[in-house]
């Protein structure tokens, strides 16, 4: 699996680490880019904003955003609703990936709009499972929304 982008929002090296060990022990070689919090992936996916110049139509669209709860700076949850707001993001597949056990973690991700809600497993080999079929299924067979769905106005 390749070209297609994977935004990793993740603020623990250790779990950054054994993702990107995962995806390659999985075969998924995707470009993964890794932003450390909250902040850092808002101006990754809307460059420009906030700065007063440009308005974030050259911001990147990653094919895949796996996003931790847990963030400093920006919480998950507000990349999130941020996220689901704007139009250039909303249709962008998100799937938490968080330690969180708390059923209100859940509740409140699906409701901002989280495509899938994944519990990170504590063994590296199931951890590593987990990583791969989210590839599979969200790089390969999931169909993805359509470039020209936006500028047909469609939603």
């Amino acid at each position: 699996m390749t070209s297609r982008t994977i935004l990793l929002v993740e603020d623990n090296p250790d779990d950054e680490a054994l993702t990107l060990r995962a995806f390659d022990k999985s075969n998924i070689h995707n470009k993964v880019v890794v932003k450390r919090d909250g902040a850092e992936a808002l101006a990754y996916l809307f460059p420009g904003e906030g700065e007063g110049e440009g308005d974030g139509d050259d911001a990147p669209t990653p094919a895949l955003i796996l996003l931790d709860l847990n963030l400093p700076k920006v919480g998950g949850l507000e990349v999130l609703r941020r996220m689901r707001a704007d139009e250039r993001t909303q249709m962008i597949p998100v799937v938490v990936l968080t330690s969180s056990k708390l059923e209100e973690d859940v509740l409140v991700s699906y409701r901002n709009g989280a495509n899938a809600y994944v519990r990170k497993p504590v063994k590296f080999s199931e951890f590593t499972e987990a990583v791969k079929a989210l590839g599979v299924f969200w790089l390969l067979l999931n169909e993805p929304v359509p470039s020209v769905a936006p500028k047909l106005g469609l939603r």
